[in-house]
Parts: C-alpha cells; structure tokens; sequence
C-alpha cells in the first residue's frame, strides 16, 4: 500500500507573484494520491508541501466508531497537518482550508468539508475523524475511487506564523513592533504615523537635542521610527509607553484609540511649535468643519432641533431647525474611526459592534464639501485597522499598502507578511455568523481607516531615506545603544565577575574605636574584576588606577572576626600571586583589601 504527492502552485488572486512561488508564500494547493485505498490499516501522511515556510502535510487514516444502533461504524479521517516534526513549543500558525476528496469523473466537482483552526505544538493537526463513510468511497457508484485509489487534494491560506523564524525584513522589506502585552492598539497606531512619511520626516527634524530620554515622547518617537527604518528585527516599544504615561493595560483600555493618537499628535504638535517643522501635523491631518441651520444630506445625521430644542437664533429668537455639520476643506490624510464599541448602561461597560460596514477602495468626498476645492476630494485606502474578538481583549492588526499603489502587508505585532487586498479589505468589513464565509472570521473587523487625498500621495508617501535623518540625532542614538549594549553585556556577565573593596591607609589616621576604621564612613575604592583573574593582574590593575609601581604595593585581605572586628591576614604571594582571586578570597564578594602602598625609598 502506498501514496504519493502531486503538488501543484496555489492559484493566484491578486497576489504577486513571487509571493506565491517561494516557500514563504500565503497559500498553496497539494494533492496526496493514496493506493491500495480499501487495505488502508495506519496513519499515513504526504510528503510536505510549504507554506509561510512551515511543511504542511494531509494525514489519512481508517477511524472507527459506534453508530447510534451500538454498529461499529468506519469512516475516512482526513487532517491536515502542521508543522508536526518540530519540538518547539512556541509556535503557532492560524489557517484556513479546503479538505477535498477528488471526483474520478471530469467535471464533477470534489467532496469538500471546511476548516479553520490556529495550529500549534499541542494541536498541529485539524480535519475530520469522519470526513465521509467508508464504505461511500469504496462504492464506484460514488466516483471518489478507480483502481483502488483516491486522491485528497488540500487548497490552505496562512498567516505569518509567531513563534518561529519569520523574517519579516527579508519577506516585506519592513519590520514589526514587540507585542508588549498590555498596548492594544498603540502598535497600530505606530505603523500608521511611520508609513505616514511626510510625518515621519517632520518627527526626525524636531529638536530633541536636550531632552531627557526617559521623559521626552518626541525623542521616544523618533527612536522606535528610527529603529523601524533601520532595524532587521523586530522594534521595542517600552520606552515610548513610559515616556507616554501609559503603562498599563488600564491606561490603554480607558482611553481609545482615538484618544491615544490625539494626545500623541498633540504632544507633537507642541514640540514642533516654532521650528521649521511647524504646522505640519494640522495641515496633513485637520480640515474645517462649518455648522449649518438649514443643512444638507444625511453626513452624520441631522438633528432637528424643535420643541424644547429649538434653536436659538438670538434676536430672531428660538427656531425650527436641522442642526448637520458640512466641510469647507479636506485634509491630505483622513483618520476615520468607526463606532465599534457602544457604551452599555446596562452593563456599564463597552460593548463590541460587529455589524457590516463596507469601505470602498476609493472615496469620493466632493459631495460633502460647502463648495468644490481645487483638485477632487479623492481619497485612496492607505490602512485598515482590525480588531479581533470582544470588548477591549482580543487582538489588533493593521493592514497598510504602505507606497498607496494596492500592495498590502499586514502588522501583526513583531511579524509582518504581505497579503492579498481581499484580506486587507473585504474581510473586515464585519457582520454576523450567517452573512460570513469561513475565511471571515466571527468578530474581526476594522475599526479605523487611513485614506490618504489622491493629489497629495506623492508628497505624503514620499521616501524617506537616511539621509533624512538629522545626523546629531542619529548619533545620539547610536550612543544610547553603544552604552545599552555594554550594560546588557555587563548584565549577562555580571556572574563572572566580583567587587573588591580597597581600603588605604588613610582610612585609618585620625580613627578612634575598637576597630582599625569605621566601616560606615570609609571611602571604598572598588574595582570590578573578573573572579578568574590573578592576584598578580589584580595588583597590576590596582597599581595602574594609584599610578603607584606595583612593585611598591602590598596586599592584606581583611577578614570579619568574631567579636565583629575587621583585621589585617598575610598573604603569601609567592604562592598566591597566579592564583585566581576567586579562590583566595573563598568566593567573598565584595573582597576587602587593605592596600599598603611601600614608598619607593623604603
């Protein structure tokens, strides 16, 4: 009894094409013929096929179980697996697919069960213990088998996986942000502002020079945008949260997105006050609303001020009115927050609306402007902000076409992947169980889109390169990095080496008491040494720092008695001298020393 695999390449949508050929690719479709089908005793699996560069295999089997009338009753099982020969435990993959059992006859259409299951260590196989009787594929009659073989086909689409080598740089040309834990929306939000180039340029050329690092949120932004640009891995975010205040997850659920980038565009648009970069944030981003009484189609509806809610007209008194708002401009980028989350007094909290909205790939705002400006109010789709899930839990992604030419990727936190438009768009738009295919999961849709005005494109996208980049800030940056990295490494080292505590002679002069000096008042000279160092390297390092000749210099380790005085033990350093300092001092750390420094003459 054998099988054997055909693979054929995954039809493309829309997607490029060399996303589709390599093994990073989104979706693929592969076949598994299995002969000998009717003497099927074990488990057998395909050969793999790879997608987002995990191997991806069909898993066939014989499953028995009772039926209803207590009968033994055999079906087929059909899985799909993932990944199912790795022995890590920290990956995962979410995926949708297609189990099929092939038609022998031509044009008849395939038996096709759906599944849509995330895959991880613990359950890296999904499918069907009874995908279909077996006696149903064993029947000719049913078309499924000739010569005693069948043919399982699998069509599967996949996220980026976590949890795995995913190099987002190499696939994308960008690179994600650290999922924090308690952050919801902000890393969003900060992919959109960074592929925001016009602002991205603006934030590098505000002066921060003489800001404090822990405090300043300008010097924070210009750092995770700096990384972003420049780094091949994912990008920290912690300094940004604590410069911001919001720390916490609570911080982050109190205010909503929409809160968060005002307070951020705020504070920015303060630190760019009087410098050349001034004014940028209000003209990408503001237009001017005007209030009309007597007013127009249903923008965000109109109210009709009557009965005790008449409008007053000052000397005209109180009016009938209908009270609607109408824009005299439009802004180069629009941020457009839907209402996702509906207060509840019921439950006093937010709850998640999941009703369809559909957004176009191309707005046409002219109809919604007092009278027409310059050039149209067209806008283009430039990001698509989702939420997964319920309330303030679940989890937040971001669908950016970052050159605004229709070629999206998707941020999911530290990784990012391209994708197709049907992904970025038409599979946020939300609604119900019932109006949802299986690749449209239950509960995800967009809650805020970035449309960016078609005449401005150029110069809201344009590129940004290093050169951009003011120098003295890229060198404070650097310099934050070179002195991390040697605390880092001090960090990781710090178990190598021991503190010594040199005590010298004038420690001693003028102190009265039991002891030969005060613990609490001496002025320790330490040195951090490596414990595998010499006495011999250690007097040499301590004769450099008292730019004494080592000759001239004599150690005595003081040790702790009994009755809690320190004193002087002689060292024999002939013997010692080459011996590591870690087993002459017995492992004490810190190691006190008295230093006797010999005068030349002596």
């Amino acid at each position: 009894m054998n099988g054997d695999a055909q693979e054929v390449s995954s039809s493309t949508t829309q997607h490029d094409t060399e996303m589709d050929e390599d093994d990073a690719r989104s979706e693929a479709k592969f076949q598994f013929r299995v002969k000998d089908f009717s003497k099927l005793k074990d488990t057998m699996l395909s050969p793999p096929c790879y997608v987002r560069n995990l191997p991806w295999k069909i898993m066939v089997m014989p499953r028995t179980s009772q039926s209803q009338d207590r009968q033994p009753q055999r079906s087929l099982g059909f899985f799909l697996q993932c990944n199912g020969e790795s022995e890590s435990t920290s990956w995962s993959c979410n995926a949708v697919a297609d189990l099929r059992l092939l038609s022998v006859r031509d044009g008849e259409p395939p038996f096709t069960r759906k599944i849509q299951h995330l895959f991880y260590s613990k359950e890296n196989d999904w499918g069907f213990s009874h995908f279909m009787p077996w006696n149903d594929v064993l029947d000719p009659e049913k078309g499924y088998i000739k010569d005693d073989t069948i043919t399982l086909e699998v069509w599967v689409s996949a996220d980026a996986p976590h949890g795995v080598s995913w190099d987002s740089k190499k696939h994308t040309g960008y690179v994600g942000l650290k999922n924090q834990g308690a952050t919801c929306y902000m890393n969003s939000l900060l992919q959109v502002l960074y592929f925001t180039s016009q602002l991205r340029m603006a934030v590098y050329k505000m002066p921060t020079e003489s800001d404090d690092s822990t405090k300043s949120v300008a010097l924070a932004l210009q750092r995770v945008f700096h990384e972003l640009q420049t780094s091949d891995k994912p990008v920290g975010t912690k300094k940004l949260t604590k410069s911001f205040g919001w720390e916490t997850l609570d911080s982050f659920m109190q205010h909503d997105a929409q809160e968060f980038l005002r307070v951020l565009l705020d504070k920015l648009e303060t630190k760019m006050k009087g410098t050349c970069v001034e004014g940028v944030i209000p003209r990408l981003f503001e237009g001017k609303t005007v209030f009309l009484r007597r007013s127009f189609k249903d923008y965000i509806s109109v109210e009709t001020l009557e009965g005790d809610n008449k409008y007053d007209a000052g000397e005209h008194g109180l009016q009938e009115a209908d009270k609607g708002v109408i824009f005299q401009s439009f802004p180069p980028v629009l941020h457009l927050h839907l209402m996702r989350f509906q207060y509840d007094p019921i439950t006093d909290s937010n709850v998640k609306i999941n009703d369809r909205y559909e957004f176009p790939e191309k707005l046409n705002m002219d109809q919604f402007l007092q009278k027409p400006e310059s050039t149209p109010a067209t806008y283009v789709l430039h990001a698509v902000l989702v939420h997964s899930g319920d309330n303030h839990g679940g989890h937040y992604v971001v669908f950016i076409n970052p050159k605004g030419d229709g070629r999206w990727c998707k941020f999911d936190d530290d990784v990012v992947s391209r994708c197709s438009k049907q992904e970025a768009i038409d599979h946020n738009f939300g609604g119900h169980e019932d109006d949802l295919n299986l690749t449209v999961k239950h509960c995800t849709n967009a809650y805020m889109l970035v449309y960016i005005r078609e005449s401005c494109l150029k110069t809201v996208l344009q590129e940004v390169t290093e050169e951009d980049i003011p120098q003295e800030l890229i060198d404070r940056l650097q310099e934050e990095k070179r002195v991390e990295m040697i605390r880092r490494k001090e960090r990781n080292e710090a178990h190598l080496y021991m503190s010594v505590q040199v005590v010298l002679e004038d420690a001693f002069s003028g102190h009265q008491g039991n002891d030969l000096y005060d613990p609490d008042k001496v002025n320790y000279r330490t040195f951090r040494v490596k414990k595998s160092a010499t006495l011999q390297e250690f007097l040499e390092q301590v004769a450099e720092s008292l730019k004494y000749p080592v000759e001239q210099i004599r150690p005595w380790p003081l040790n702790l008695r009994t009755n809690q005085t320190n004193r002087p033990t002689l060292l024999d350093l002939e013997t010692e001298l080459h011996k590591p300092l870690s087993e002459i001092s017995d492992n004490s750390n810190p190691w006190t020393v008295f230093m006797e420094t010999v005068p030349p003459d002596s």
